[in-house]
């Protein structure tokens, strides 16, 4: 699915989903219950991601001060930021989704099927990913659409500086030597 399918999924037909099942549960067990859910999963969930986050918080620390690079707590942290997101959106899904990245266990397990999806997709090369590295050489290369720099009449065009990437020029170039 390309990205703009992805998008209309996200914004248009998600919210219309959960619209329905919000009507349906509304007709089940009547309105004011209806709200009461909706109410009591806001702030369940936002009482949940305030606990989390300090946990994952305090982890972070514990890992930086031990010398340690927080690669876990980032992605804790990140899961619980969306997890939190999604609780604040009313909704029956998205509130399945939001306890899903806050609660631990269920937490590291959609990281591993992300972690392991990325990982694919990086090795099959749908994605590339570039990093700059402390000789100034670039990362691993996965194909895909960023593999090469932009192109302009046929001529490589280096990126510019100001948007954050610099581009060291080849040895065997004129600019290189």
């Amino acid at each position: 699915m390309n990205v703009l399918g992805r998008l209309a999924l996200l914004f248009v037909i998600v919210p219309i989903v959960e619209l329905v099942l919000l009507i349906q549960i509304g007709q089940v067990v009547g309105l004011l219950p209806t709200i009461a859910l909706v109410v009591f999963t806001g702030v369940t969930g936002a009482w949940l991601a305030r606990a989390e986050g300090v946990r994952v918080f305090f982890q972070f620390q514990s890992e930086l001060a031990s010398g340690r690079l927080p690669g876990q707590a980032l992605l804790d942290g990140i899961s619980v930021l969306i997890g939190g997101a999604f609780l604040l959106t009313p909704g029956v899904l998205t509130d399945v989704v939001g306890f899903s990245l806050l609660l631990p266990f269920t937490r590291r397990w959609i990281q591993r099927r992300v972690r392991g999806r990325l990982e694919k997709r990086i090795a099959d090369g749908s994605i590339h990913v570039v990093t700059m590295g402390s000789g100034g050489t670039w990362g691993f290369s996965g194909g895909g659409p960023f593999g090469r720099p932009p192109t302009q009449g046929g001529a490589e065009k280096p990126l510019d500086p100001s948007k954050g990437i610099v581009v060291e020029p080849d040895e065997d170039t004129p600019a290189g030597r």
